[in-house]
C-alpha cells in the first residue's frame, strides 16, 4: 500500500502553483515577483493566466492588470500605482497599452 508523505510545508505546495511575473514600464519595474493568477485587457478582450498556461505573446488594450498575490509587495515609488480590489482579493494597476510574453509560467508585462 502506498502512502503519500504528509506535509505542512505550504510555501512548497504554493509554489507549485505559481507563476512568475514581472511588470515593467518606461519608469521602472513596478512589480516583480510570484503570483496565483494575472488577468490582463488583452484587445479582444480580457483573459487570464493560471499556472502551466499555454505560452503566449499579447498586445494589450487599456484596462487594468489584476494580480492574484498572497503576499503582495512594490517598491515605494509605485506603490500608488497599485490599488486593492475589494471584492476579489486582487490587486490592480491601470494601463493604456502593452505587451506581455508568458513562456514557462514567466510572465513579463510591458506597459505604458
Amino acid at each position: 500500500m502506498f502512502h503519500r508523505p504528509a506535509t505542512n510545508n505550504r510555501q512548497q505546495i504554493t509554489n507549485k502553483t505559481m507563476l512568475s511575473l514581472e511588470i515593467v514600464s518606461p519608469e521602472g519595474h513596478l512589480f516583480k515577483g510570484n503570483v496565483t493568477s494575472v488577468t490582463v485587457p488583452g484587445v479582444d478582450g480580457e483573459f487570464q493566466m493560471l499556472n502551466h498556461h499555454a505560452n503566449i505573446v499579447s498586445i494589450l488594450a487599456k484596462g487594468n492588470i489584476k494580480i492574484a498575490v498572497p503576499d503582495f509587495s512594490t517598491t515605494t515609488a509605485f506603490s500608488e500605482r497599485f490599488t486593492k480590489s475589494d471584492k476579489d482579493q486582487k490587486f490592480l494597476l491601470p494601463i493604456t497599452s502593452g505587451t506581455l510574453e508568458l513562456n514557462d509560467n514567466k510572465i513579463i508585462i510591458l506597459v505604458d
